[in-house]
């Protein structure tokens, strides 16, 4: 790996000898930030798993917004810069050499009006058109499977070529990166139960497409999806 990419992912792993790491949210862009966008950017593939809200790497500028103005720990100066690096991290999606993501997302996130109707609708479509994409894999945990090990949290496993995988955790507050090896196996085999159990891919979109329409049917002008 060569580049400044892999510099200051060498860099991080490097200082980051005790394996687990906890990074605080500072004001505007925090390191914690920074790091995670390192990681993002030199993983050879991302599985993530969202029991609540839709993906952020997936989510459109209004539903960002929506989400990080809810959050009371961010100033109100601040909230443009964060959607603006949030919504800047998808440009992942738009370079030559692209990492291979999965996202499972549970089917309450997707019924959850985050910014209203309009704003979901927009972003459910936003969704079906990046899961067309074939680099991205979309699929729903329907809420019919009851409560599972996953259901617990959010978290990402982010593979790399030359560096050991890396388990993300994020709070209001601060963002954990794990890579002990018990604790990636731990979260490894979580993962395994939404990709036994979830939705395939083209179940997945319907569901999708049919939850848009049903939860928005009547509004003038969102009645068809995508």
């Amino acid at each position: 790996m060569t580049g400044a990419g892999g510099d200051r992912l060498l860099g991080i792993c490097r200082e980051q000898n005790t394996p687990g790491w906890l990074q605080q949210h500072g004001t505007r862009l925090p390191q914690q930030l920074r790091t995670l966008i390192d990681h993002e950017d030199t993983a050879v593939t991302i599985d993530e798993f969202e029991p609540t809200l839709v993906p952020g790497l997936v989510q459109t500028t209004d539903c960002t917004r929506a989400l990080i103005r809810q959050a009371d720990t961010i100033p109100e100066g601040e909230i443009e810069d964060r959607v603006a690096a949030r919504l800047g991290r998808q440009s992942l999606f738009g370079r030559e050499r692209i990492a291979r993501f999965t996202f499972y997302v549970h089917e309450f996130a997707l019924r959850l009006p985050v910014g209203g109707p309009e704003v979901m609708f927009e972003q459910s479509r936003h969704l079906l058109r990046k899961a067309t994409r074939p680099y991205l894999t979309l699929r729903v945990v329907p809420a019919s499977l009851g409560g599972h090990a996953a259901i617990n949290g959010a978290f990402r496993l982010m593979e790399f070529a030359e560096f050991r995988p890396v388990i993300y955790l994020e709070s209001e507050t601060a963002g954990v990166f794990l890579e002990k090896r018990e604790q990636v196996a731990a979260y490894r085999r979580i993962l395994g139960l939404p990709a036994q159990t979830a939705l395939s891919e083209e179940e997945s979109t319907e569901l999708t497409a049919t939850l848009a329409t049903e939860l928005y049917a009547g509004r003038e002008g969102y009645d068809d999806c995508p």
